[in-house]
C-alpha cells in the first residue's frame, strides 16, 4: 500500500517528467549547431532515467514524452515548433520516445525487484528471531506472540492470534502445509482472488504429529502473499511447535 510519502514523491516525479525536460532541452538549445543529435537524445534519456528511477511507471511515460516533444521543438527543424520537416529527426524523435518508455519500465522492474528482496531480507530476518526464540528456551507464550508478528507481516493479514489447545479445530478455512489455502474443501486461487477475509485460517502448529493448536489468520483485503509466503508461514507456525513440549 502505498502512504503519503510514496504519493508525494509520485507527485513530485510528475512535476520533474513535465518540467524537466523542457528545462534540458532549452538550455542545450544555444549549442545545438555543434551537438549531435545523439548526444542530446542521450541527455534526455538520463532526464528519463533519473524520472523513471522514481519507479512511478506514469512519471516515467510523461518523461518520454516530455523529452520526445522538446526535442522536436527544439533540435528538429523548423525549430520552435512541433512539426518535423526531415524523416531522420522524425526516427530519432520516436526512438527518443521508445527508448524513454523501455527505461522506464526497467526502472520499474528494478524497483519492484529492490522491494522483493527488502521483503524476503525481512522474512528472513522474522525466521531468525523466531529460530532464536526458540533456540534460547524462551517461553511458548512470547515466541507465540513473535510468529504472530512475523505472520501478519509475511501474508499482510488484518490480524493474527494463537489459540493453544484443539478446541475449534477443523475451521472453514486452513492453510495447509503444502501452501494451499482450502475453503470449504476447496482449494482457493490466492494469487487471482486474494487470502479469504470473511472468514479465519487456520495454521496448525504441530509437534511430531501431535497438534498443540492453531493460529487463526484475519486476512486483509486484498491480501495475495505468494506460495512462497504460505510456505514460510507454515514453517514459522512450525517453530513454534518445535517449542512446545
Amino acid at each position: 500500500m502505498r502512504g503519503p510519502l510514496a504519493g508525494h514523491r509520485d507527485r513530485v516525479a510528475v512535476a520533474a517528467a513535465l518540467l524537466v525536460p523542457p528545462l534540458v532541452a532549452l538550455a542545450l538549445s544555444p549549442a545545438r549547431a555543434t551537438l549531435s543529435d545523439a548526444n542530446v537524445v542521450l541527455v534526455l534519456v538520463l532526464v528519463v532515467v533519473a524520472v523513471a528511477a522514481n519507479g512511478f511507471r506514469l512519471a516515467g511515460v510523461l518523461a518520454s514524452l516530455s523529452a520526445g516533444l522538446w526535442f522536436d521543438v527544439f533540435f528538429t527543424e523548423p525549430y520552435l515548433s512541433v512539426k518535423i520537416a526531415g524523416r531522420a529527426d522524425v526516427e530519432t524523435t520516436l526512438l527518443l520516445l521508445v527508448i524513454g518508455v523501455a527505461v522506464s519500465e526497467l526502472a520499474l522492474w528494478g524497483r519492484r525487484q529492490q522491494a522483493a528482496a527488502l521483503r524476503d531480507a525481512g522474512y528472513l530476518a522474522g525466521m531468525s528471531e523466531a529460530l532464536e526464540l526458540s533456540a534460547t528456551g524462551r517461553s511458548p507464550s512470547a515466541l507465540a506472540r513473535a510468529v504472530e508478528a512475523q505472520l501478519v507481516e509475511v501474508l499482510v493479514l488484518a490480524s493474527c492470534r494463537y489459540q493453544a489447545g484443539v478446541a475449534g479445530l477443523g475451521g472453514p478455512a486452513r492453510l495447509g502445509r503444502d501452501g494451499q489455502v482450502v475453503l470449504d474443501g476447496q482449494v482457493v486461487d490466492v494469487e487471482g482472488d486474494g487470502l479469504p477475509v470473511d472468514v479465519p485460517i487456520e495454521v496448525l502448529v504441530e509437534r511430531h504429529g501431535t497438534t498443540h493448536g492453531r493460529f487463526l489468520l484475519q486476512a486483509a483485503p486484498g491480501a495475495r502473499p505468494s506460495l512462497a509466503r504460505r510456505r514460510l508461514a507454515v514453517a514459522l507456525a512450525d517453530q513454534l511447535g518445535a517449542a512446545l513440549r
